[in-house]
């Protein structure tokens, strides 16, 4: 808050003057104590600086979120520790599955206060106006956090994902074109080509394991991440990573090592005190890791940008990926192309692999689905094995199950379970006063299964609500938007000049890789405790996905 971010300015300034009139005060007023000047001089300082500090602590973990905070008048969820608030739940659990919780008992869907460690105020968004207002109406008065862009910006560069104001406008307006549906559809032979490449080296991992059921286990979360590495380096850059032949090679575990890890919370956390350069070059072996890994990538962007302005310049085919479509529009430096490739190889590989392993899940716990999809892929599509397996897009979006299963997926599991805004000026959210500094959490899991939006059936998975009656579905009206009669009840790629630039691109890739995996394989989950929701620990990560990857007993079927 504003209120009390600025009232340590005034503690600091006084306490200054006292400390630069302590020599003086020494000298004409105290006693000779036996202590040298110097020593007495410290002893006070730190004295009063104690007890300003103690004074702080009190008026910002008590009068103030109690007695003078704006938002006192909210409502708040249950429960929570006094002084903590639900601060332990939340790093716990995610923002995102508690707010699921809190959204299912409350019946107002205005905003709502949550309290965090020291009774620190985050703003839980969940109405369609107040969602309005942050994402569209007002969205560049509405950021992300300094401390979270700049550790991103560490990693990946100032790009798409961690600039704002004016140089995002400018950087999202000349990065369109490469994600236009025209430009998306021309990739769908590249993203069927690489899901026939997995479905290849995964039968072959099974068959290994048993070669007369064609049986096996297998880890879908290291399947789906190298899948859709070597998808996304491709579709974004031009760069095949091979991690699908061969996970372990040294250009994918550089890869590998700029995925969120959860030392990196500890780390942005430092940066909401710390200056960039301090955390940055700290002495610690994440950094260290993360700084290798980044250079090495880096590096070879800048020789594959080398080779495509060689190629331009001789006007050769520079192929149809992002990068390419990029270049030819003349709008970046070829530094600013290395941020862009670095944002997209970060945003487009993992949360396309987490989306992919919540619909494994999430089709093994009905099987009746995960059989229909199949039927409908044997019928439509051609097989892996086959030797003309060419697809266009027509082919993937014209699979109505297919699609509403992703869709659904999305809803309900989508890759990013919260995003986080700060106010970056005195403004207004649903009549509510918002002051300079206030955080505000969109819980996206828990907006995308809201009973108020989607109704009582809202926590259910239901790819039926996708779909018409004529499709077999069960959605009379608006089945494009699975029933839903408001945009802002499907938050998973956001609204407005911040939404994911990638949102159809992510969902392209992800129904080619789910129809090769679905159409070829029966999926099984292994630990059968999992069938129930409630004993799978997520991961409360950048990107959601289950904490220690997801185990499947896969079988090979046969007469595709």
């Amino acid at each position: 808050m504003t209120a009390i971010r600025e009232l340590p300015l005034g503690w600091i300034v006084l306490t200054s003057f006292i400390g630069c009139s302590m020599p003086k005060l020494l000298h004409l007023s105290l006693p000779e104590t036996g202590f040298p000047p110097l020593v007495l001089y410290f002893v006070i300082f730190g004295g009063l600086f104690a007890i300003q500090a103690g004074l702080f602590a009190f008026y910002a973990v008590i009068v103030y979120p109690l007695f003078l905070s704006p938002f006192r008048h909210l409502p708040s969820p249950k429960g929570g520790i006094p002084f903590f608030g639900h601060g332990r739940d939340i790093r716990i659990y995610g923002p995102g599955h508690m707010a699921r919780q809190w959204y299912a008992q409350a019946k107002d869907d205005g905003l709502m206060r949550v309290l965090w460690h020291g009774n620190q105020e985050m703003i839980f968004v969940r109405s369609q106006q107040a969602l309005s207002e942050v994402f569209v109406k007002n969205s560049y008065q509405f950021e992300k956090p300094d401390f979270i862009r700049g550790f991103l910006a560490f990693i990946i560069g100032w790009a798409l994902l961690t600039t704002e104001g004016d140089e995002h406008k400018k950087q999202r307006r000349n990065m369109l074109p490469a994600f236009s549906f025209r430009h998306i559809k021309d990739l769908y032979p590249l993203f069927w080509k690489k899901s026939c490449e997995s479905v290849a080296a995964m039968a072959a991992d099974c068959r290994a394991q048993d070669p007369v059921k064609g049986c096996g286990e297998m880890e879908i979360a290291s399947w789906s991440a190298r899948s859709g590495l070597d998808i996304i380096g491709l579709a974004a850059t031009g760069i095949d990573f091979g991690a699908i032949a061969d996970g372990d090679n040294p250009l994918a575990q550089s890869y590998y090592c700029l995925n969120p890890a959860p030392s990196d919370f500890l780390l942005i956390g430092m940066r909401a005190f710390l200056p960039q350069w301090i955390v940055t070059n700290l002495p610690v072996p994440r950094i260290w890791s993360v700084n290798k890994a980044a250079k090495h990538i880096r590096q070879v962007c800048r020789e594959l940008i080398g080779e495509k302005r060689a190629k331009q310049a001789s006007k050769e085919d520079m192929g149809v990926d992002i990068l390419s479509v990029a270049m030819q529009s003349g709008l970046f430096s070829d530094e600013n192309l290395v941020d862009q490739m670095m944002t997209f190889l970060s945003a487009g590989h993992e949360t396309t692999a987490a989306s992919l392993v919540w619909a494994i899940y999430l089709l093994s716990k009905y099987p009746n689905m995960q059989e229909r999809l199949r039927a409908e892929i044997r019928e439509h599509l051609p097989s892996p094995d086959a030797e003309n397996h060419e697809i266009t897009s027509n082919d993937i979006d014209g699979m109505p199950y297919l699609n509403a299963v992703c869709s659904e997926v999305l809803r309900t599991h989508g890759p990013v379970a919260t995003t986080i805004r700060v106010a970056n000026c005195n403004t207004v959210v649903e009549g509510q006063y918002i002051p300079r500094g206030t955080l505000l959490i969109i819980p996206i899991w828990a907006i995308n299964t809201d009973p108020l939006l989607w109704g009582p059936d809202a926590t259910e998975f239901k790819p039926e609500r996708w779909l018409t009656p004529e499709q077999g579905g069960t959605s009379k009206a608006n089945a494009a938007s699975g029933g839903a009669t408001s945009n802002y009840a499907f938050m998973t790629f956001i609204h407005g000049p911040h939404s994911c630039i990638g949102g159809n691109f992510s969902k392209s890739e992800m129904a080619c890789l789910l129809a090769a995996w679905v159409g070829r394989f029966e999926f099984t989950i292994k630990n059968k405790a999992l069938l129930d929701e409630r004993n799978m620990v997520v991961n409360p990560s950048v990107v959601a996905k289950p904490e220690g990857g997801l185990h499947m007993l896969a079988k090979v079927i046969d007469g595709w």
